[in-house]
């Protein structure tokens, strides 16, 4: 019997009205998130995974609108609630860490107010009880000195500082799943590991679902239990982490492990996935890697081959996944 589902990502397609004409960043992504699970989001930049995070909270600039499927949280479809009722999921069921603090903090409002705002407008806290949750979640996630320090402005914490404090947001209503849009991505890879650390044991604690946004592989591989690949607006291979980074069946996987430093062979040569993304705007017919895939035939370039279910929860997009397979031999 599969595990209940906590959040339920079906063919959800976003369009933006462009001079060019319409660019479609996300074309039909489907996503599943159980209790408690920490699931990573990879691809090259561009390829639509900040989008797909915004589209499930409804944060889509002025210019995108959710054209198709749903985004169903706890049995609920968040792309067709009225903004009031989408405000009490946000922050209080469901919060975000963004990638720059920076931009995400208010500049002129007080670091221990930021965190405190939260409880009191979704829990219902006083005041007093309000700051002293703030001070206590500083606490959690390492802040030293959280009684002098909650009085300080975002500038005066560092990047790494300011990253917990964005955490310290995100857990302060005690929210039921976390979306992380890159939030390590700026900081230096010893605060990257912490920041890292921190969230996982977090989530372990608590049974917090994650949803975690990267381009850095190991990143994914210390965080998450499963993980999803996409390209170019589409997910083109899913499954647990270790399946998919150990046998990987999409040619697009495979060069992104093979283009990724591996400390474990620091003399293997990398090899970067020739060519560039395609055109959202006029995207190749067919498969939408097949213009930069070494393993392309003929059927590649005339059908759009969907996300095939293989086995559990292992899925790809490939048609002929199975020269993947036959190439892991001969990497490493």
């Amino acid at each position: 019997m599969s595990a209940p589902l906590q959040l339920e990502v079906s063919d959800l397609r976003v369009e933006i009205a462009g001079h060019q004409g319409v660019v479609r960043p996300i074309d039909g992504v489907s996503l599943e998130i159980a209790p408690g699970e920490a699931v990573g989001l990879v691809g090259e930049s561009g390829s639509g995974k900040s989008m797909t995070l915004k589209s499930i909270l409804g944060l889509l600039p002025p210019d995108a609108k959710v054209t198709a499927g749903s985004v169903v949280f706890d049995g609920t479809d968040l792309t067709r609630l009225r903004q009031s009722r989408l405000n009490k999921v946000r922050g209080r069921r469901i919060a975000m860490i963004f990638q720059e603090p920076m931009s995400a903090l208010n500049p002129v409002m007080r670091v221990g107010n930021q965190i405190a705002e939260g409880p009191r407008v979704h829990l219902g806290m006083s005041r007093a009880q309000s700051v002293q949750r703030a001070m206590d979640l500083m606490r959690r996630v390492g802040i030293p000195e959280p009684e002098r320090r909650f009085r300080a402005f975002p500038h005066e914490f560092s990047g790494g500082m300011r990253q917990r404090v964005m955490i310290a947001m995100a857990l302060s209503c005690d929210p039921e799943l976390i979306l992380c849009d890159e939030p390590t991505t700026a900081l230096d890879v010893t605060i990257q590991d912490q920041i890292l650390r921190l969230l996982a044991q977090l989530c372990r604690e608590s049974g917090t679902s994650l949803m975690f946004v990267t381009h850095d592989l190991p990143v994914v591989a210390q965080v998450c239990h499963k993980v999803a690949v996409m390209y170019a607006g589409r997910i083109v291979e899913r499954g647990t982490v270790r399946e998919v980074f150990t046998r990987p069946m999409h040619p697009y996987t495979l060069g992104l492990l093979r283009s990724a430093p591996d400390v474990d062979h620091p003399g293997q040569s990398l090899e970067p996935i020739p060519g560039s993304p395609p055109s959202l705007t006029s995207p190749p017919s067919g498969c939408r890697f097949h213009p930069r895939c070494k393993f392309a035939e003929d059927d590649c370039k005339a059908s759009d081959p969907p996300l095939r279910l293989l086995e559990g929860d292992r899925a790809t997009a490939c048609l002929h996944y199975e020269r993947c397979l036959d190439q892991i031999g001969t990497d490493r």
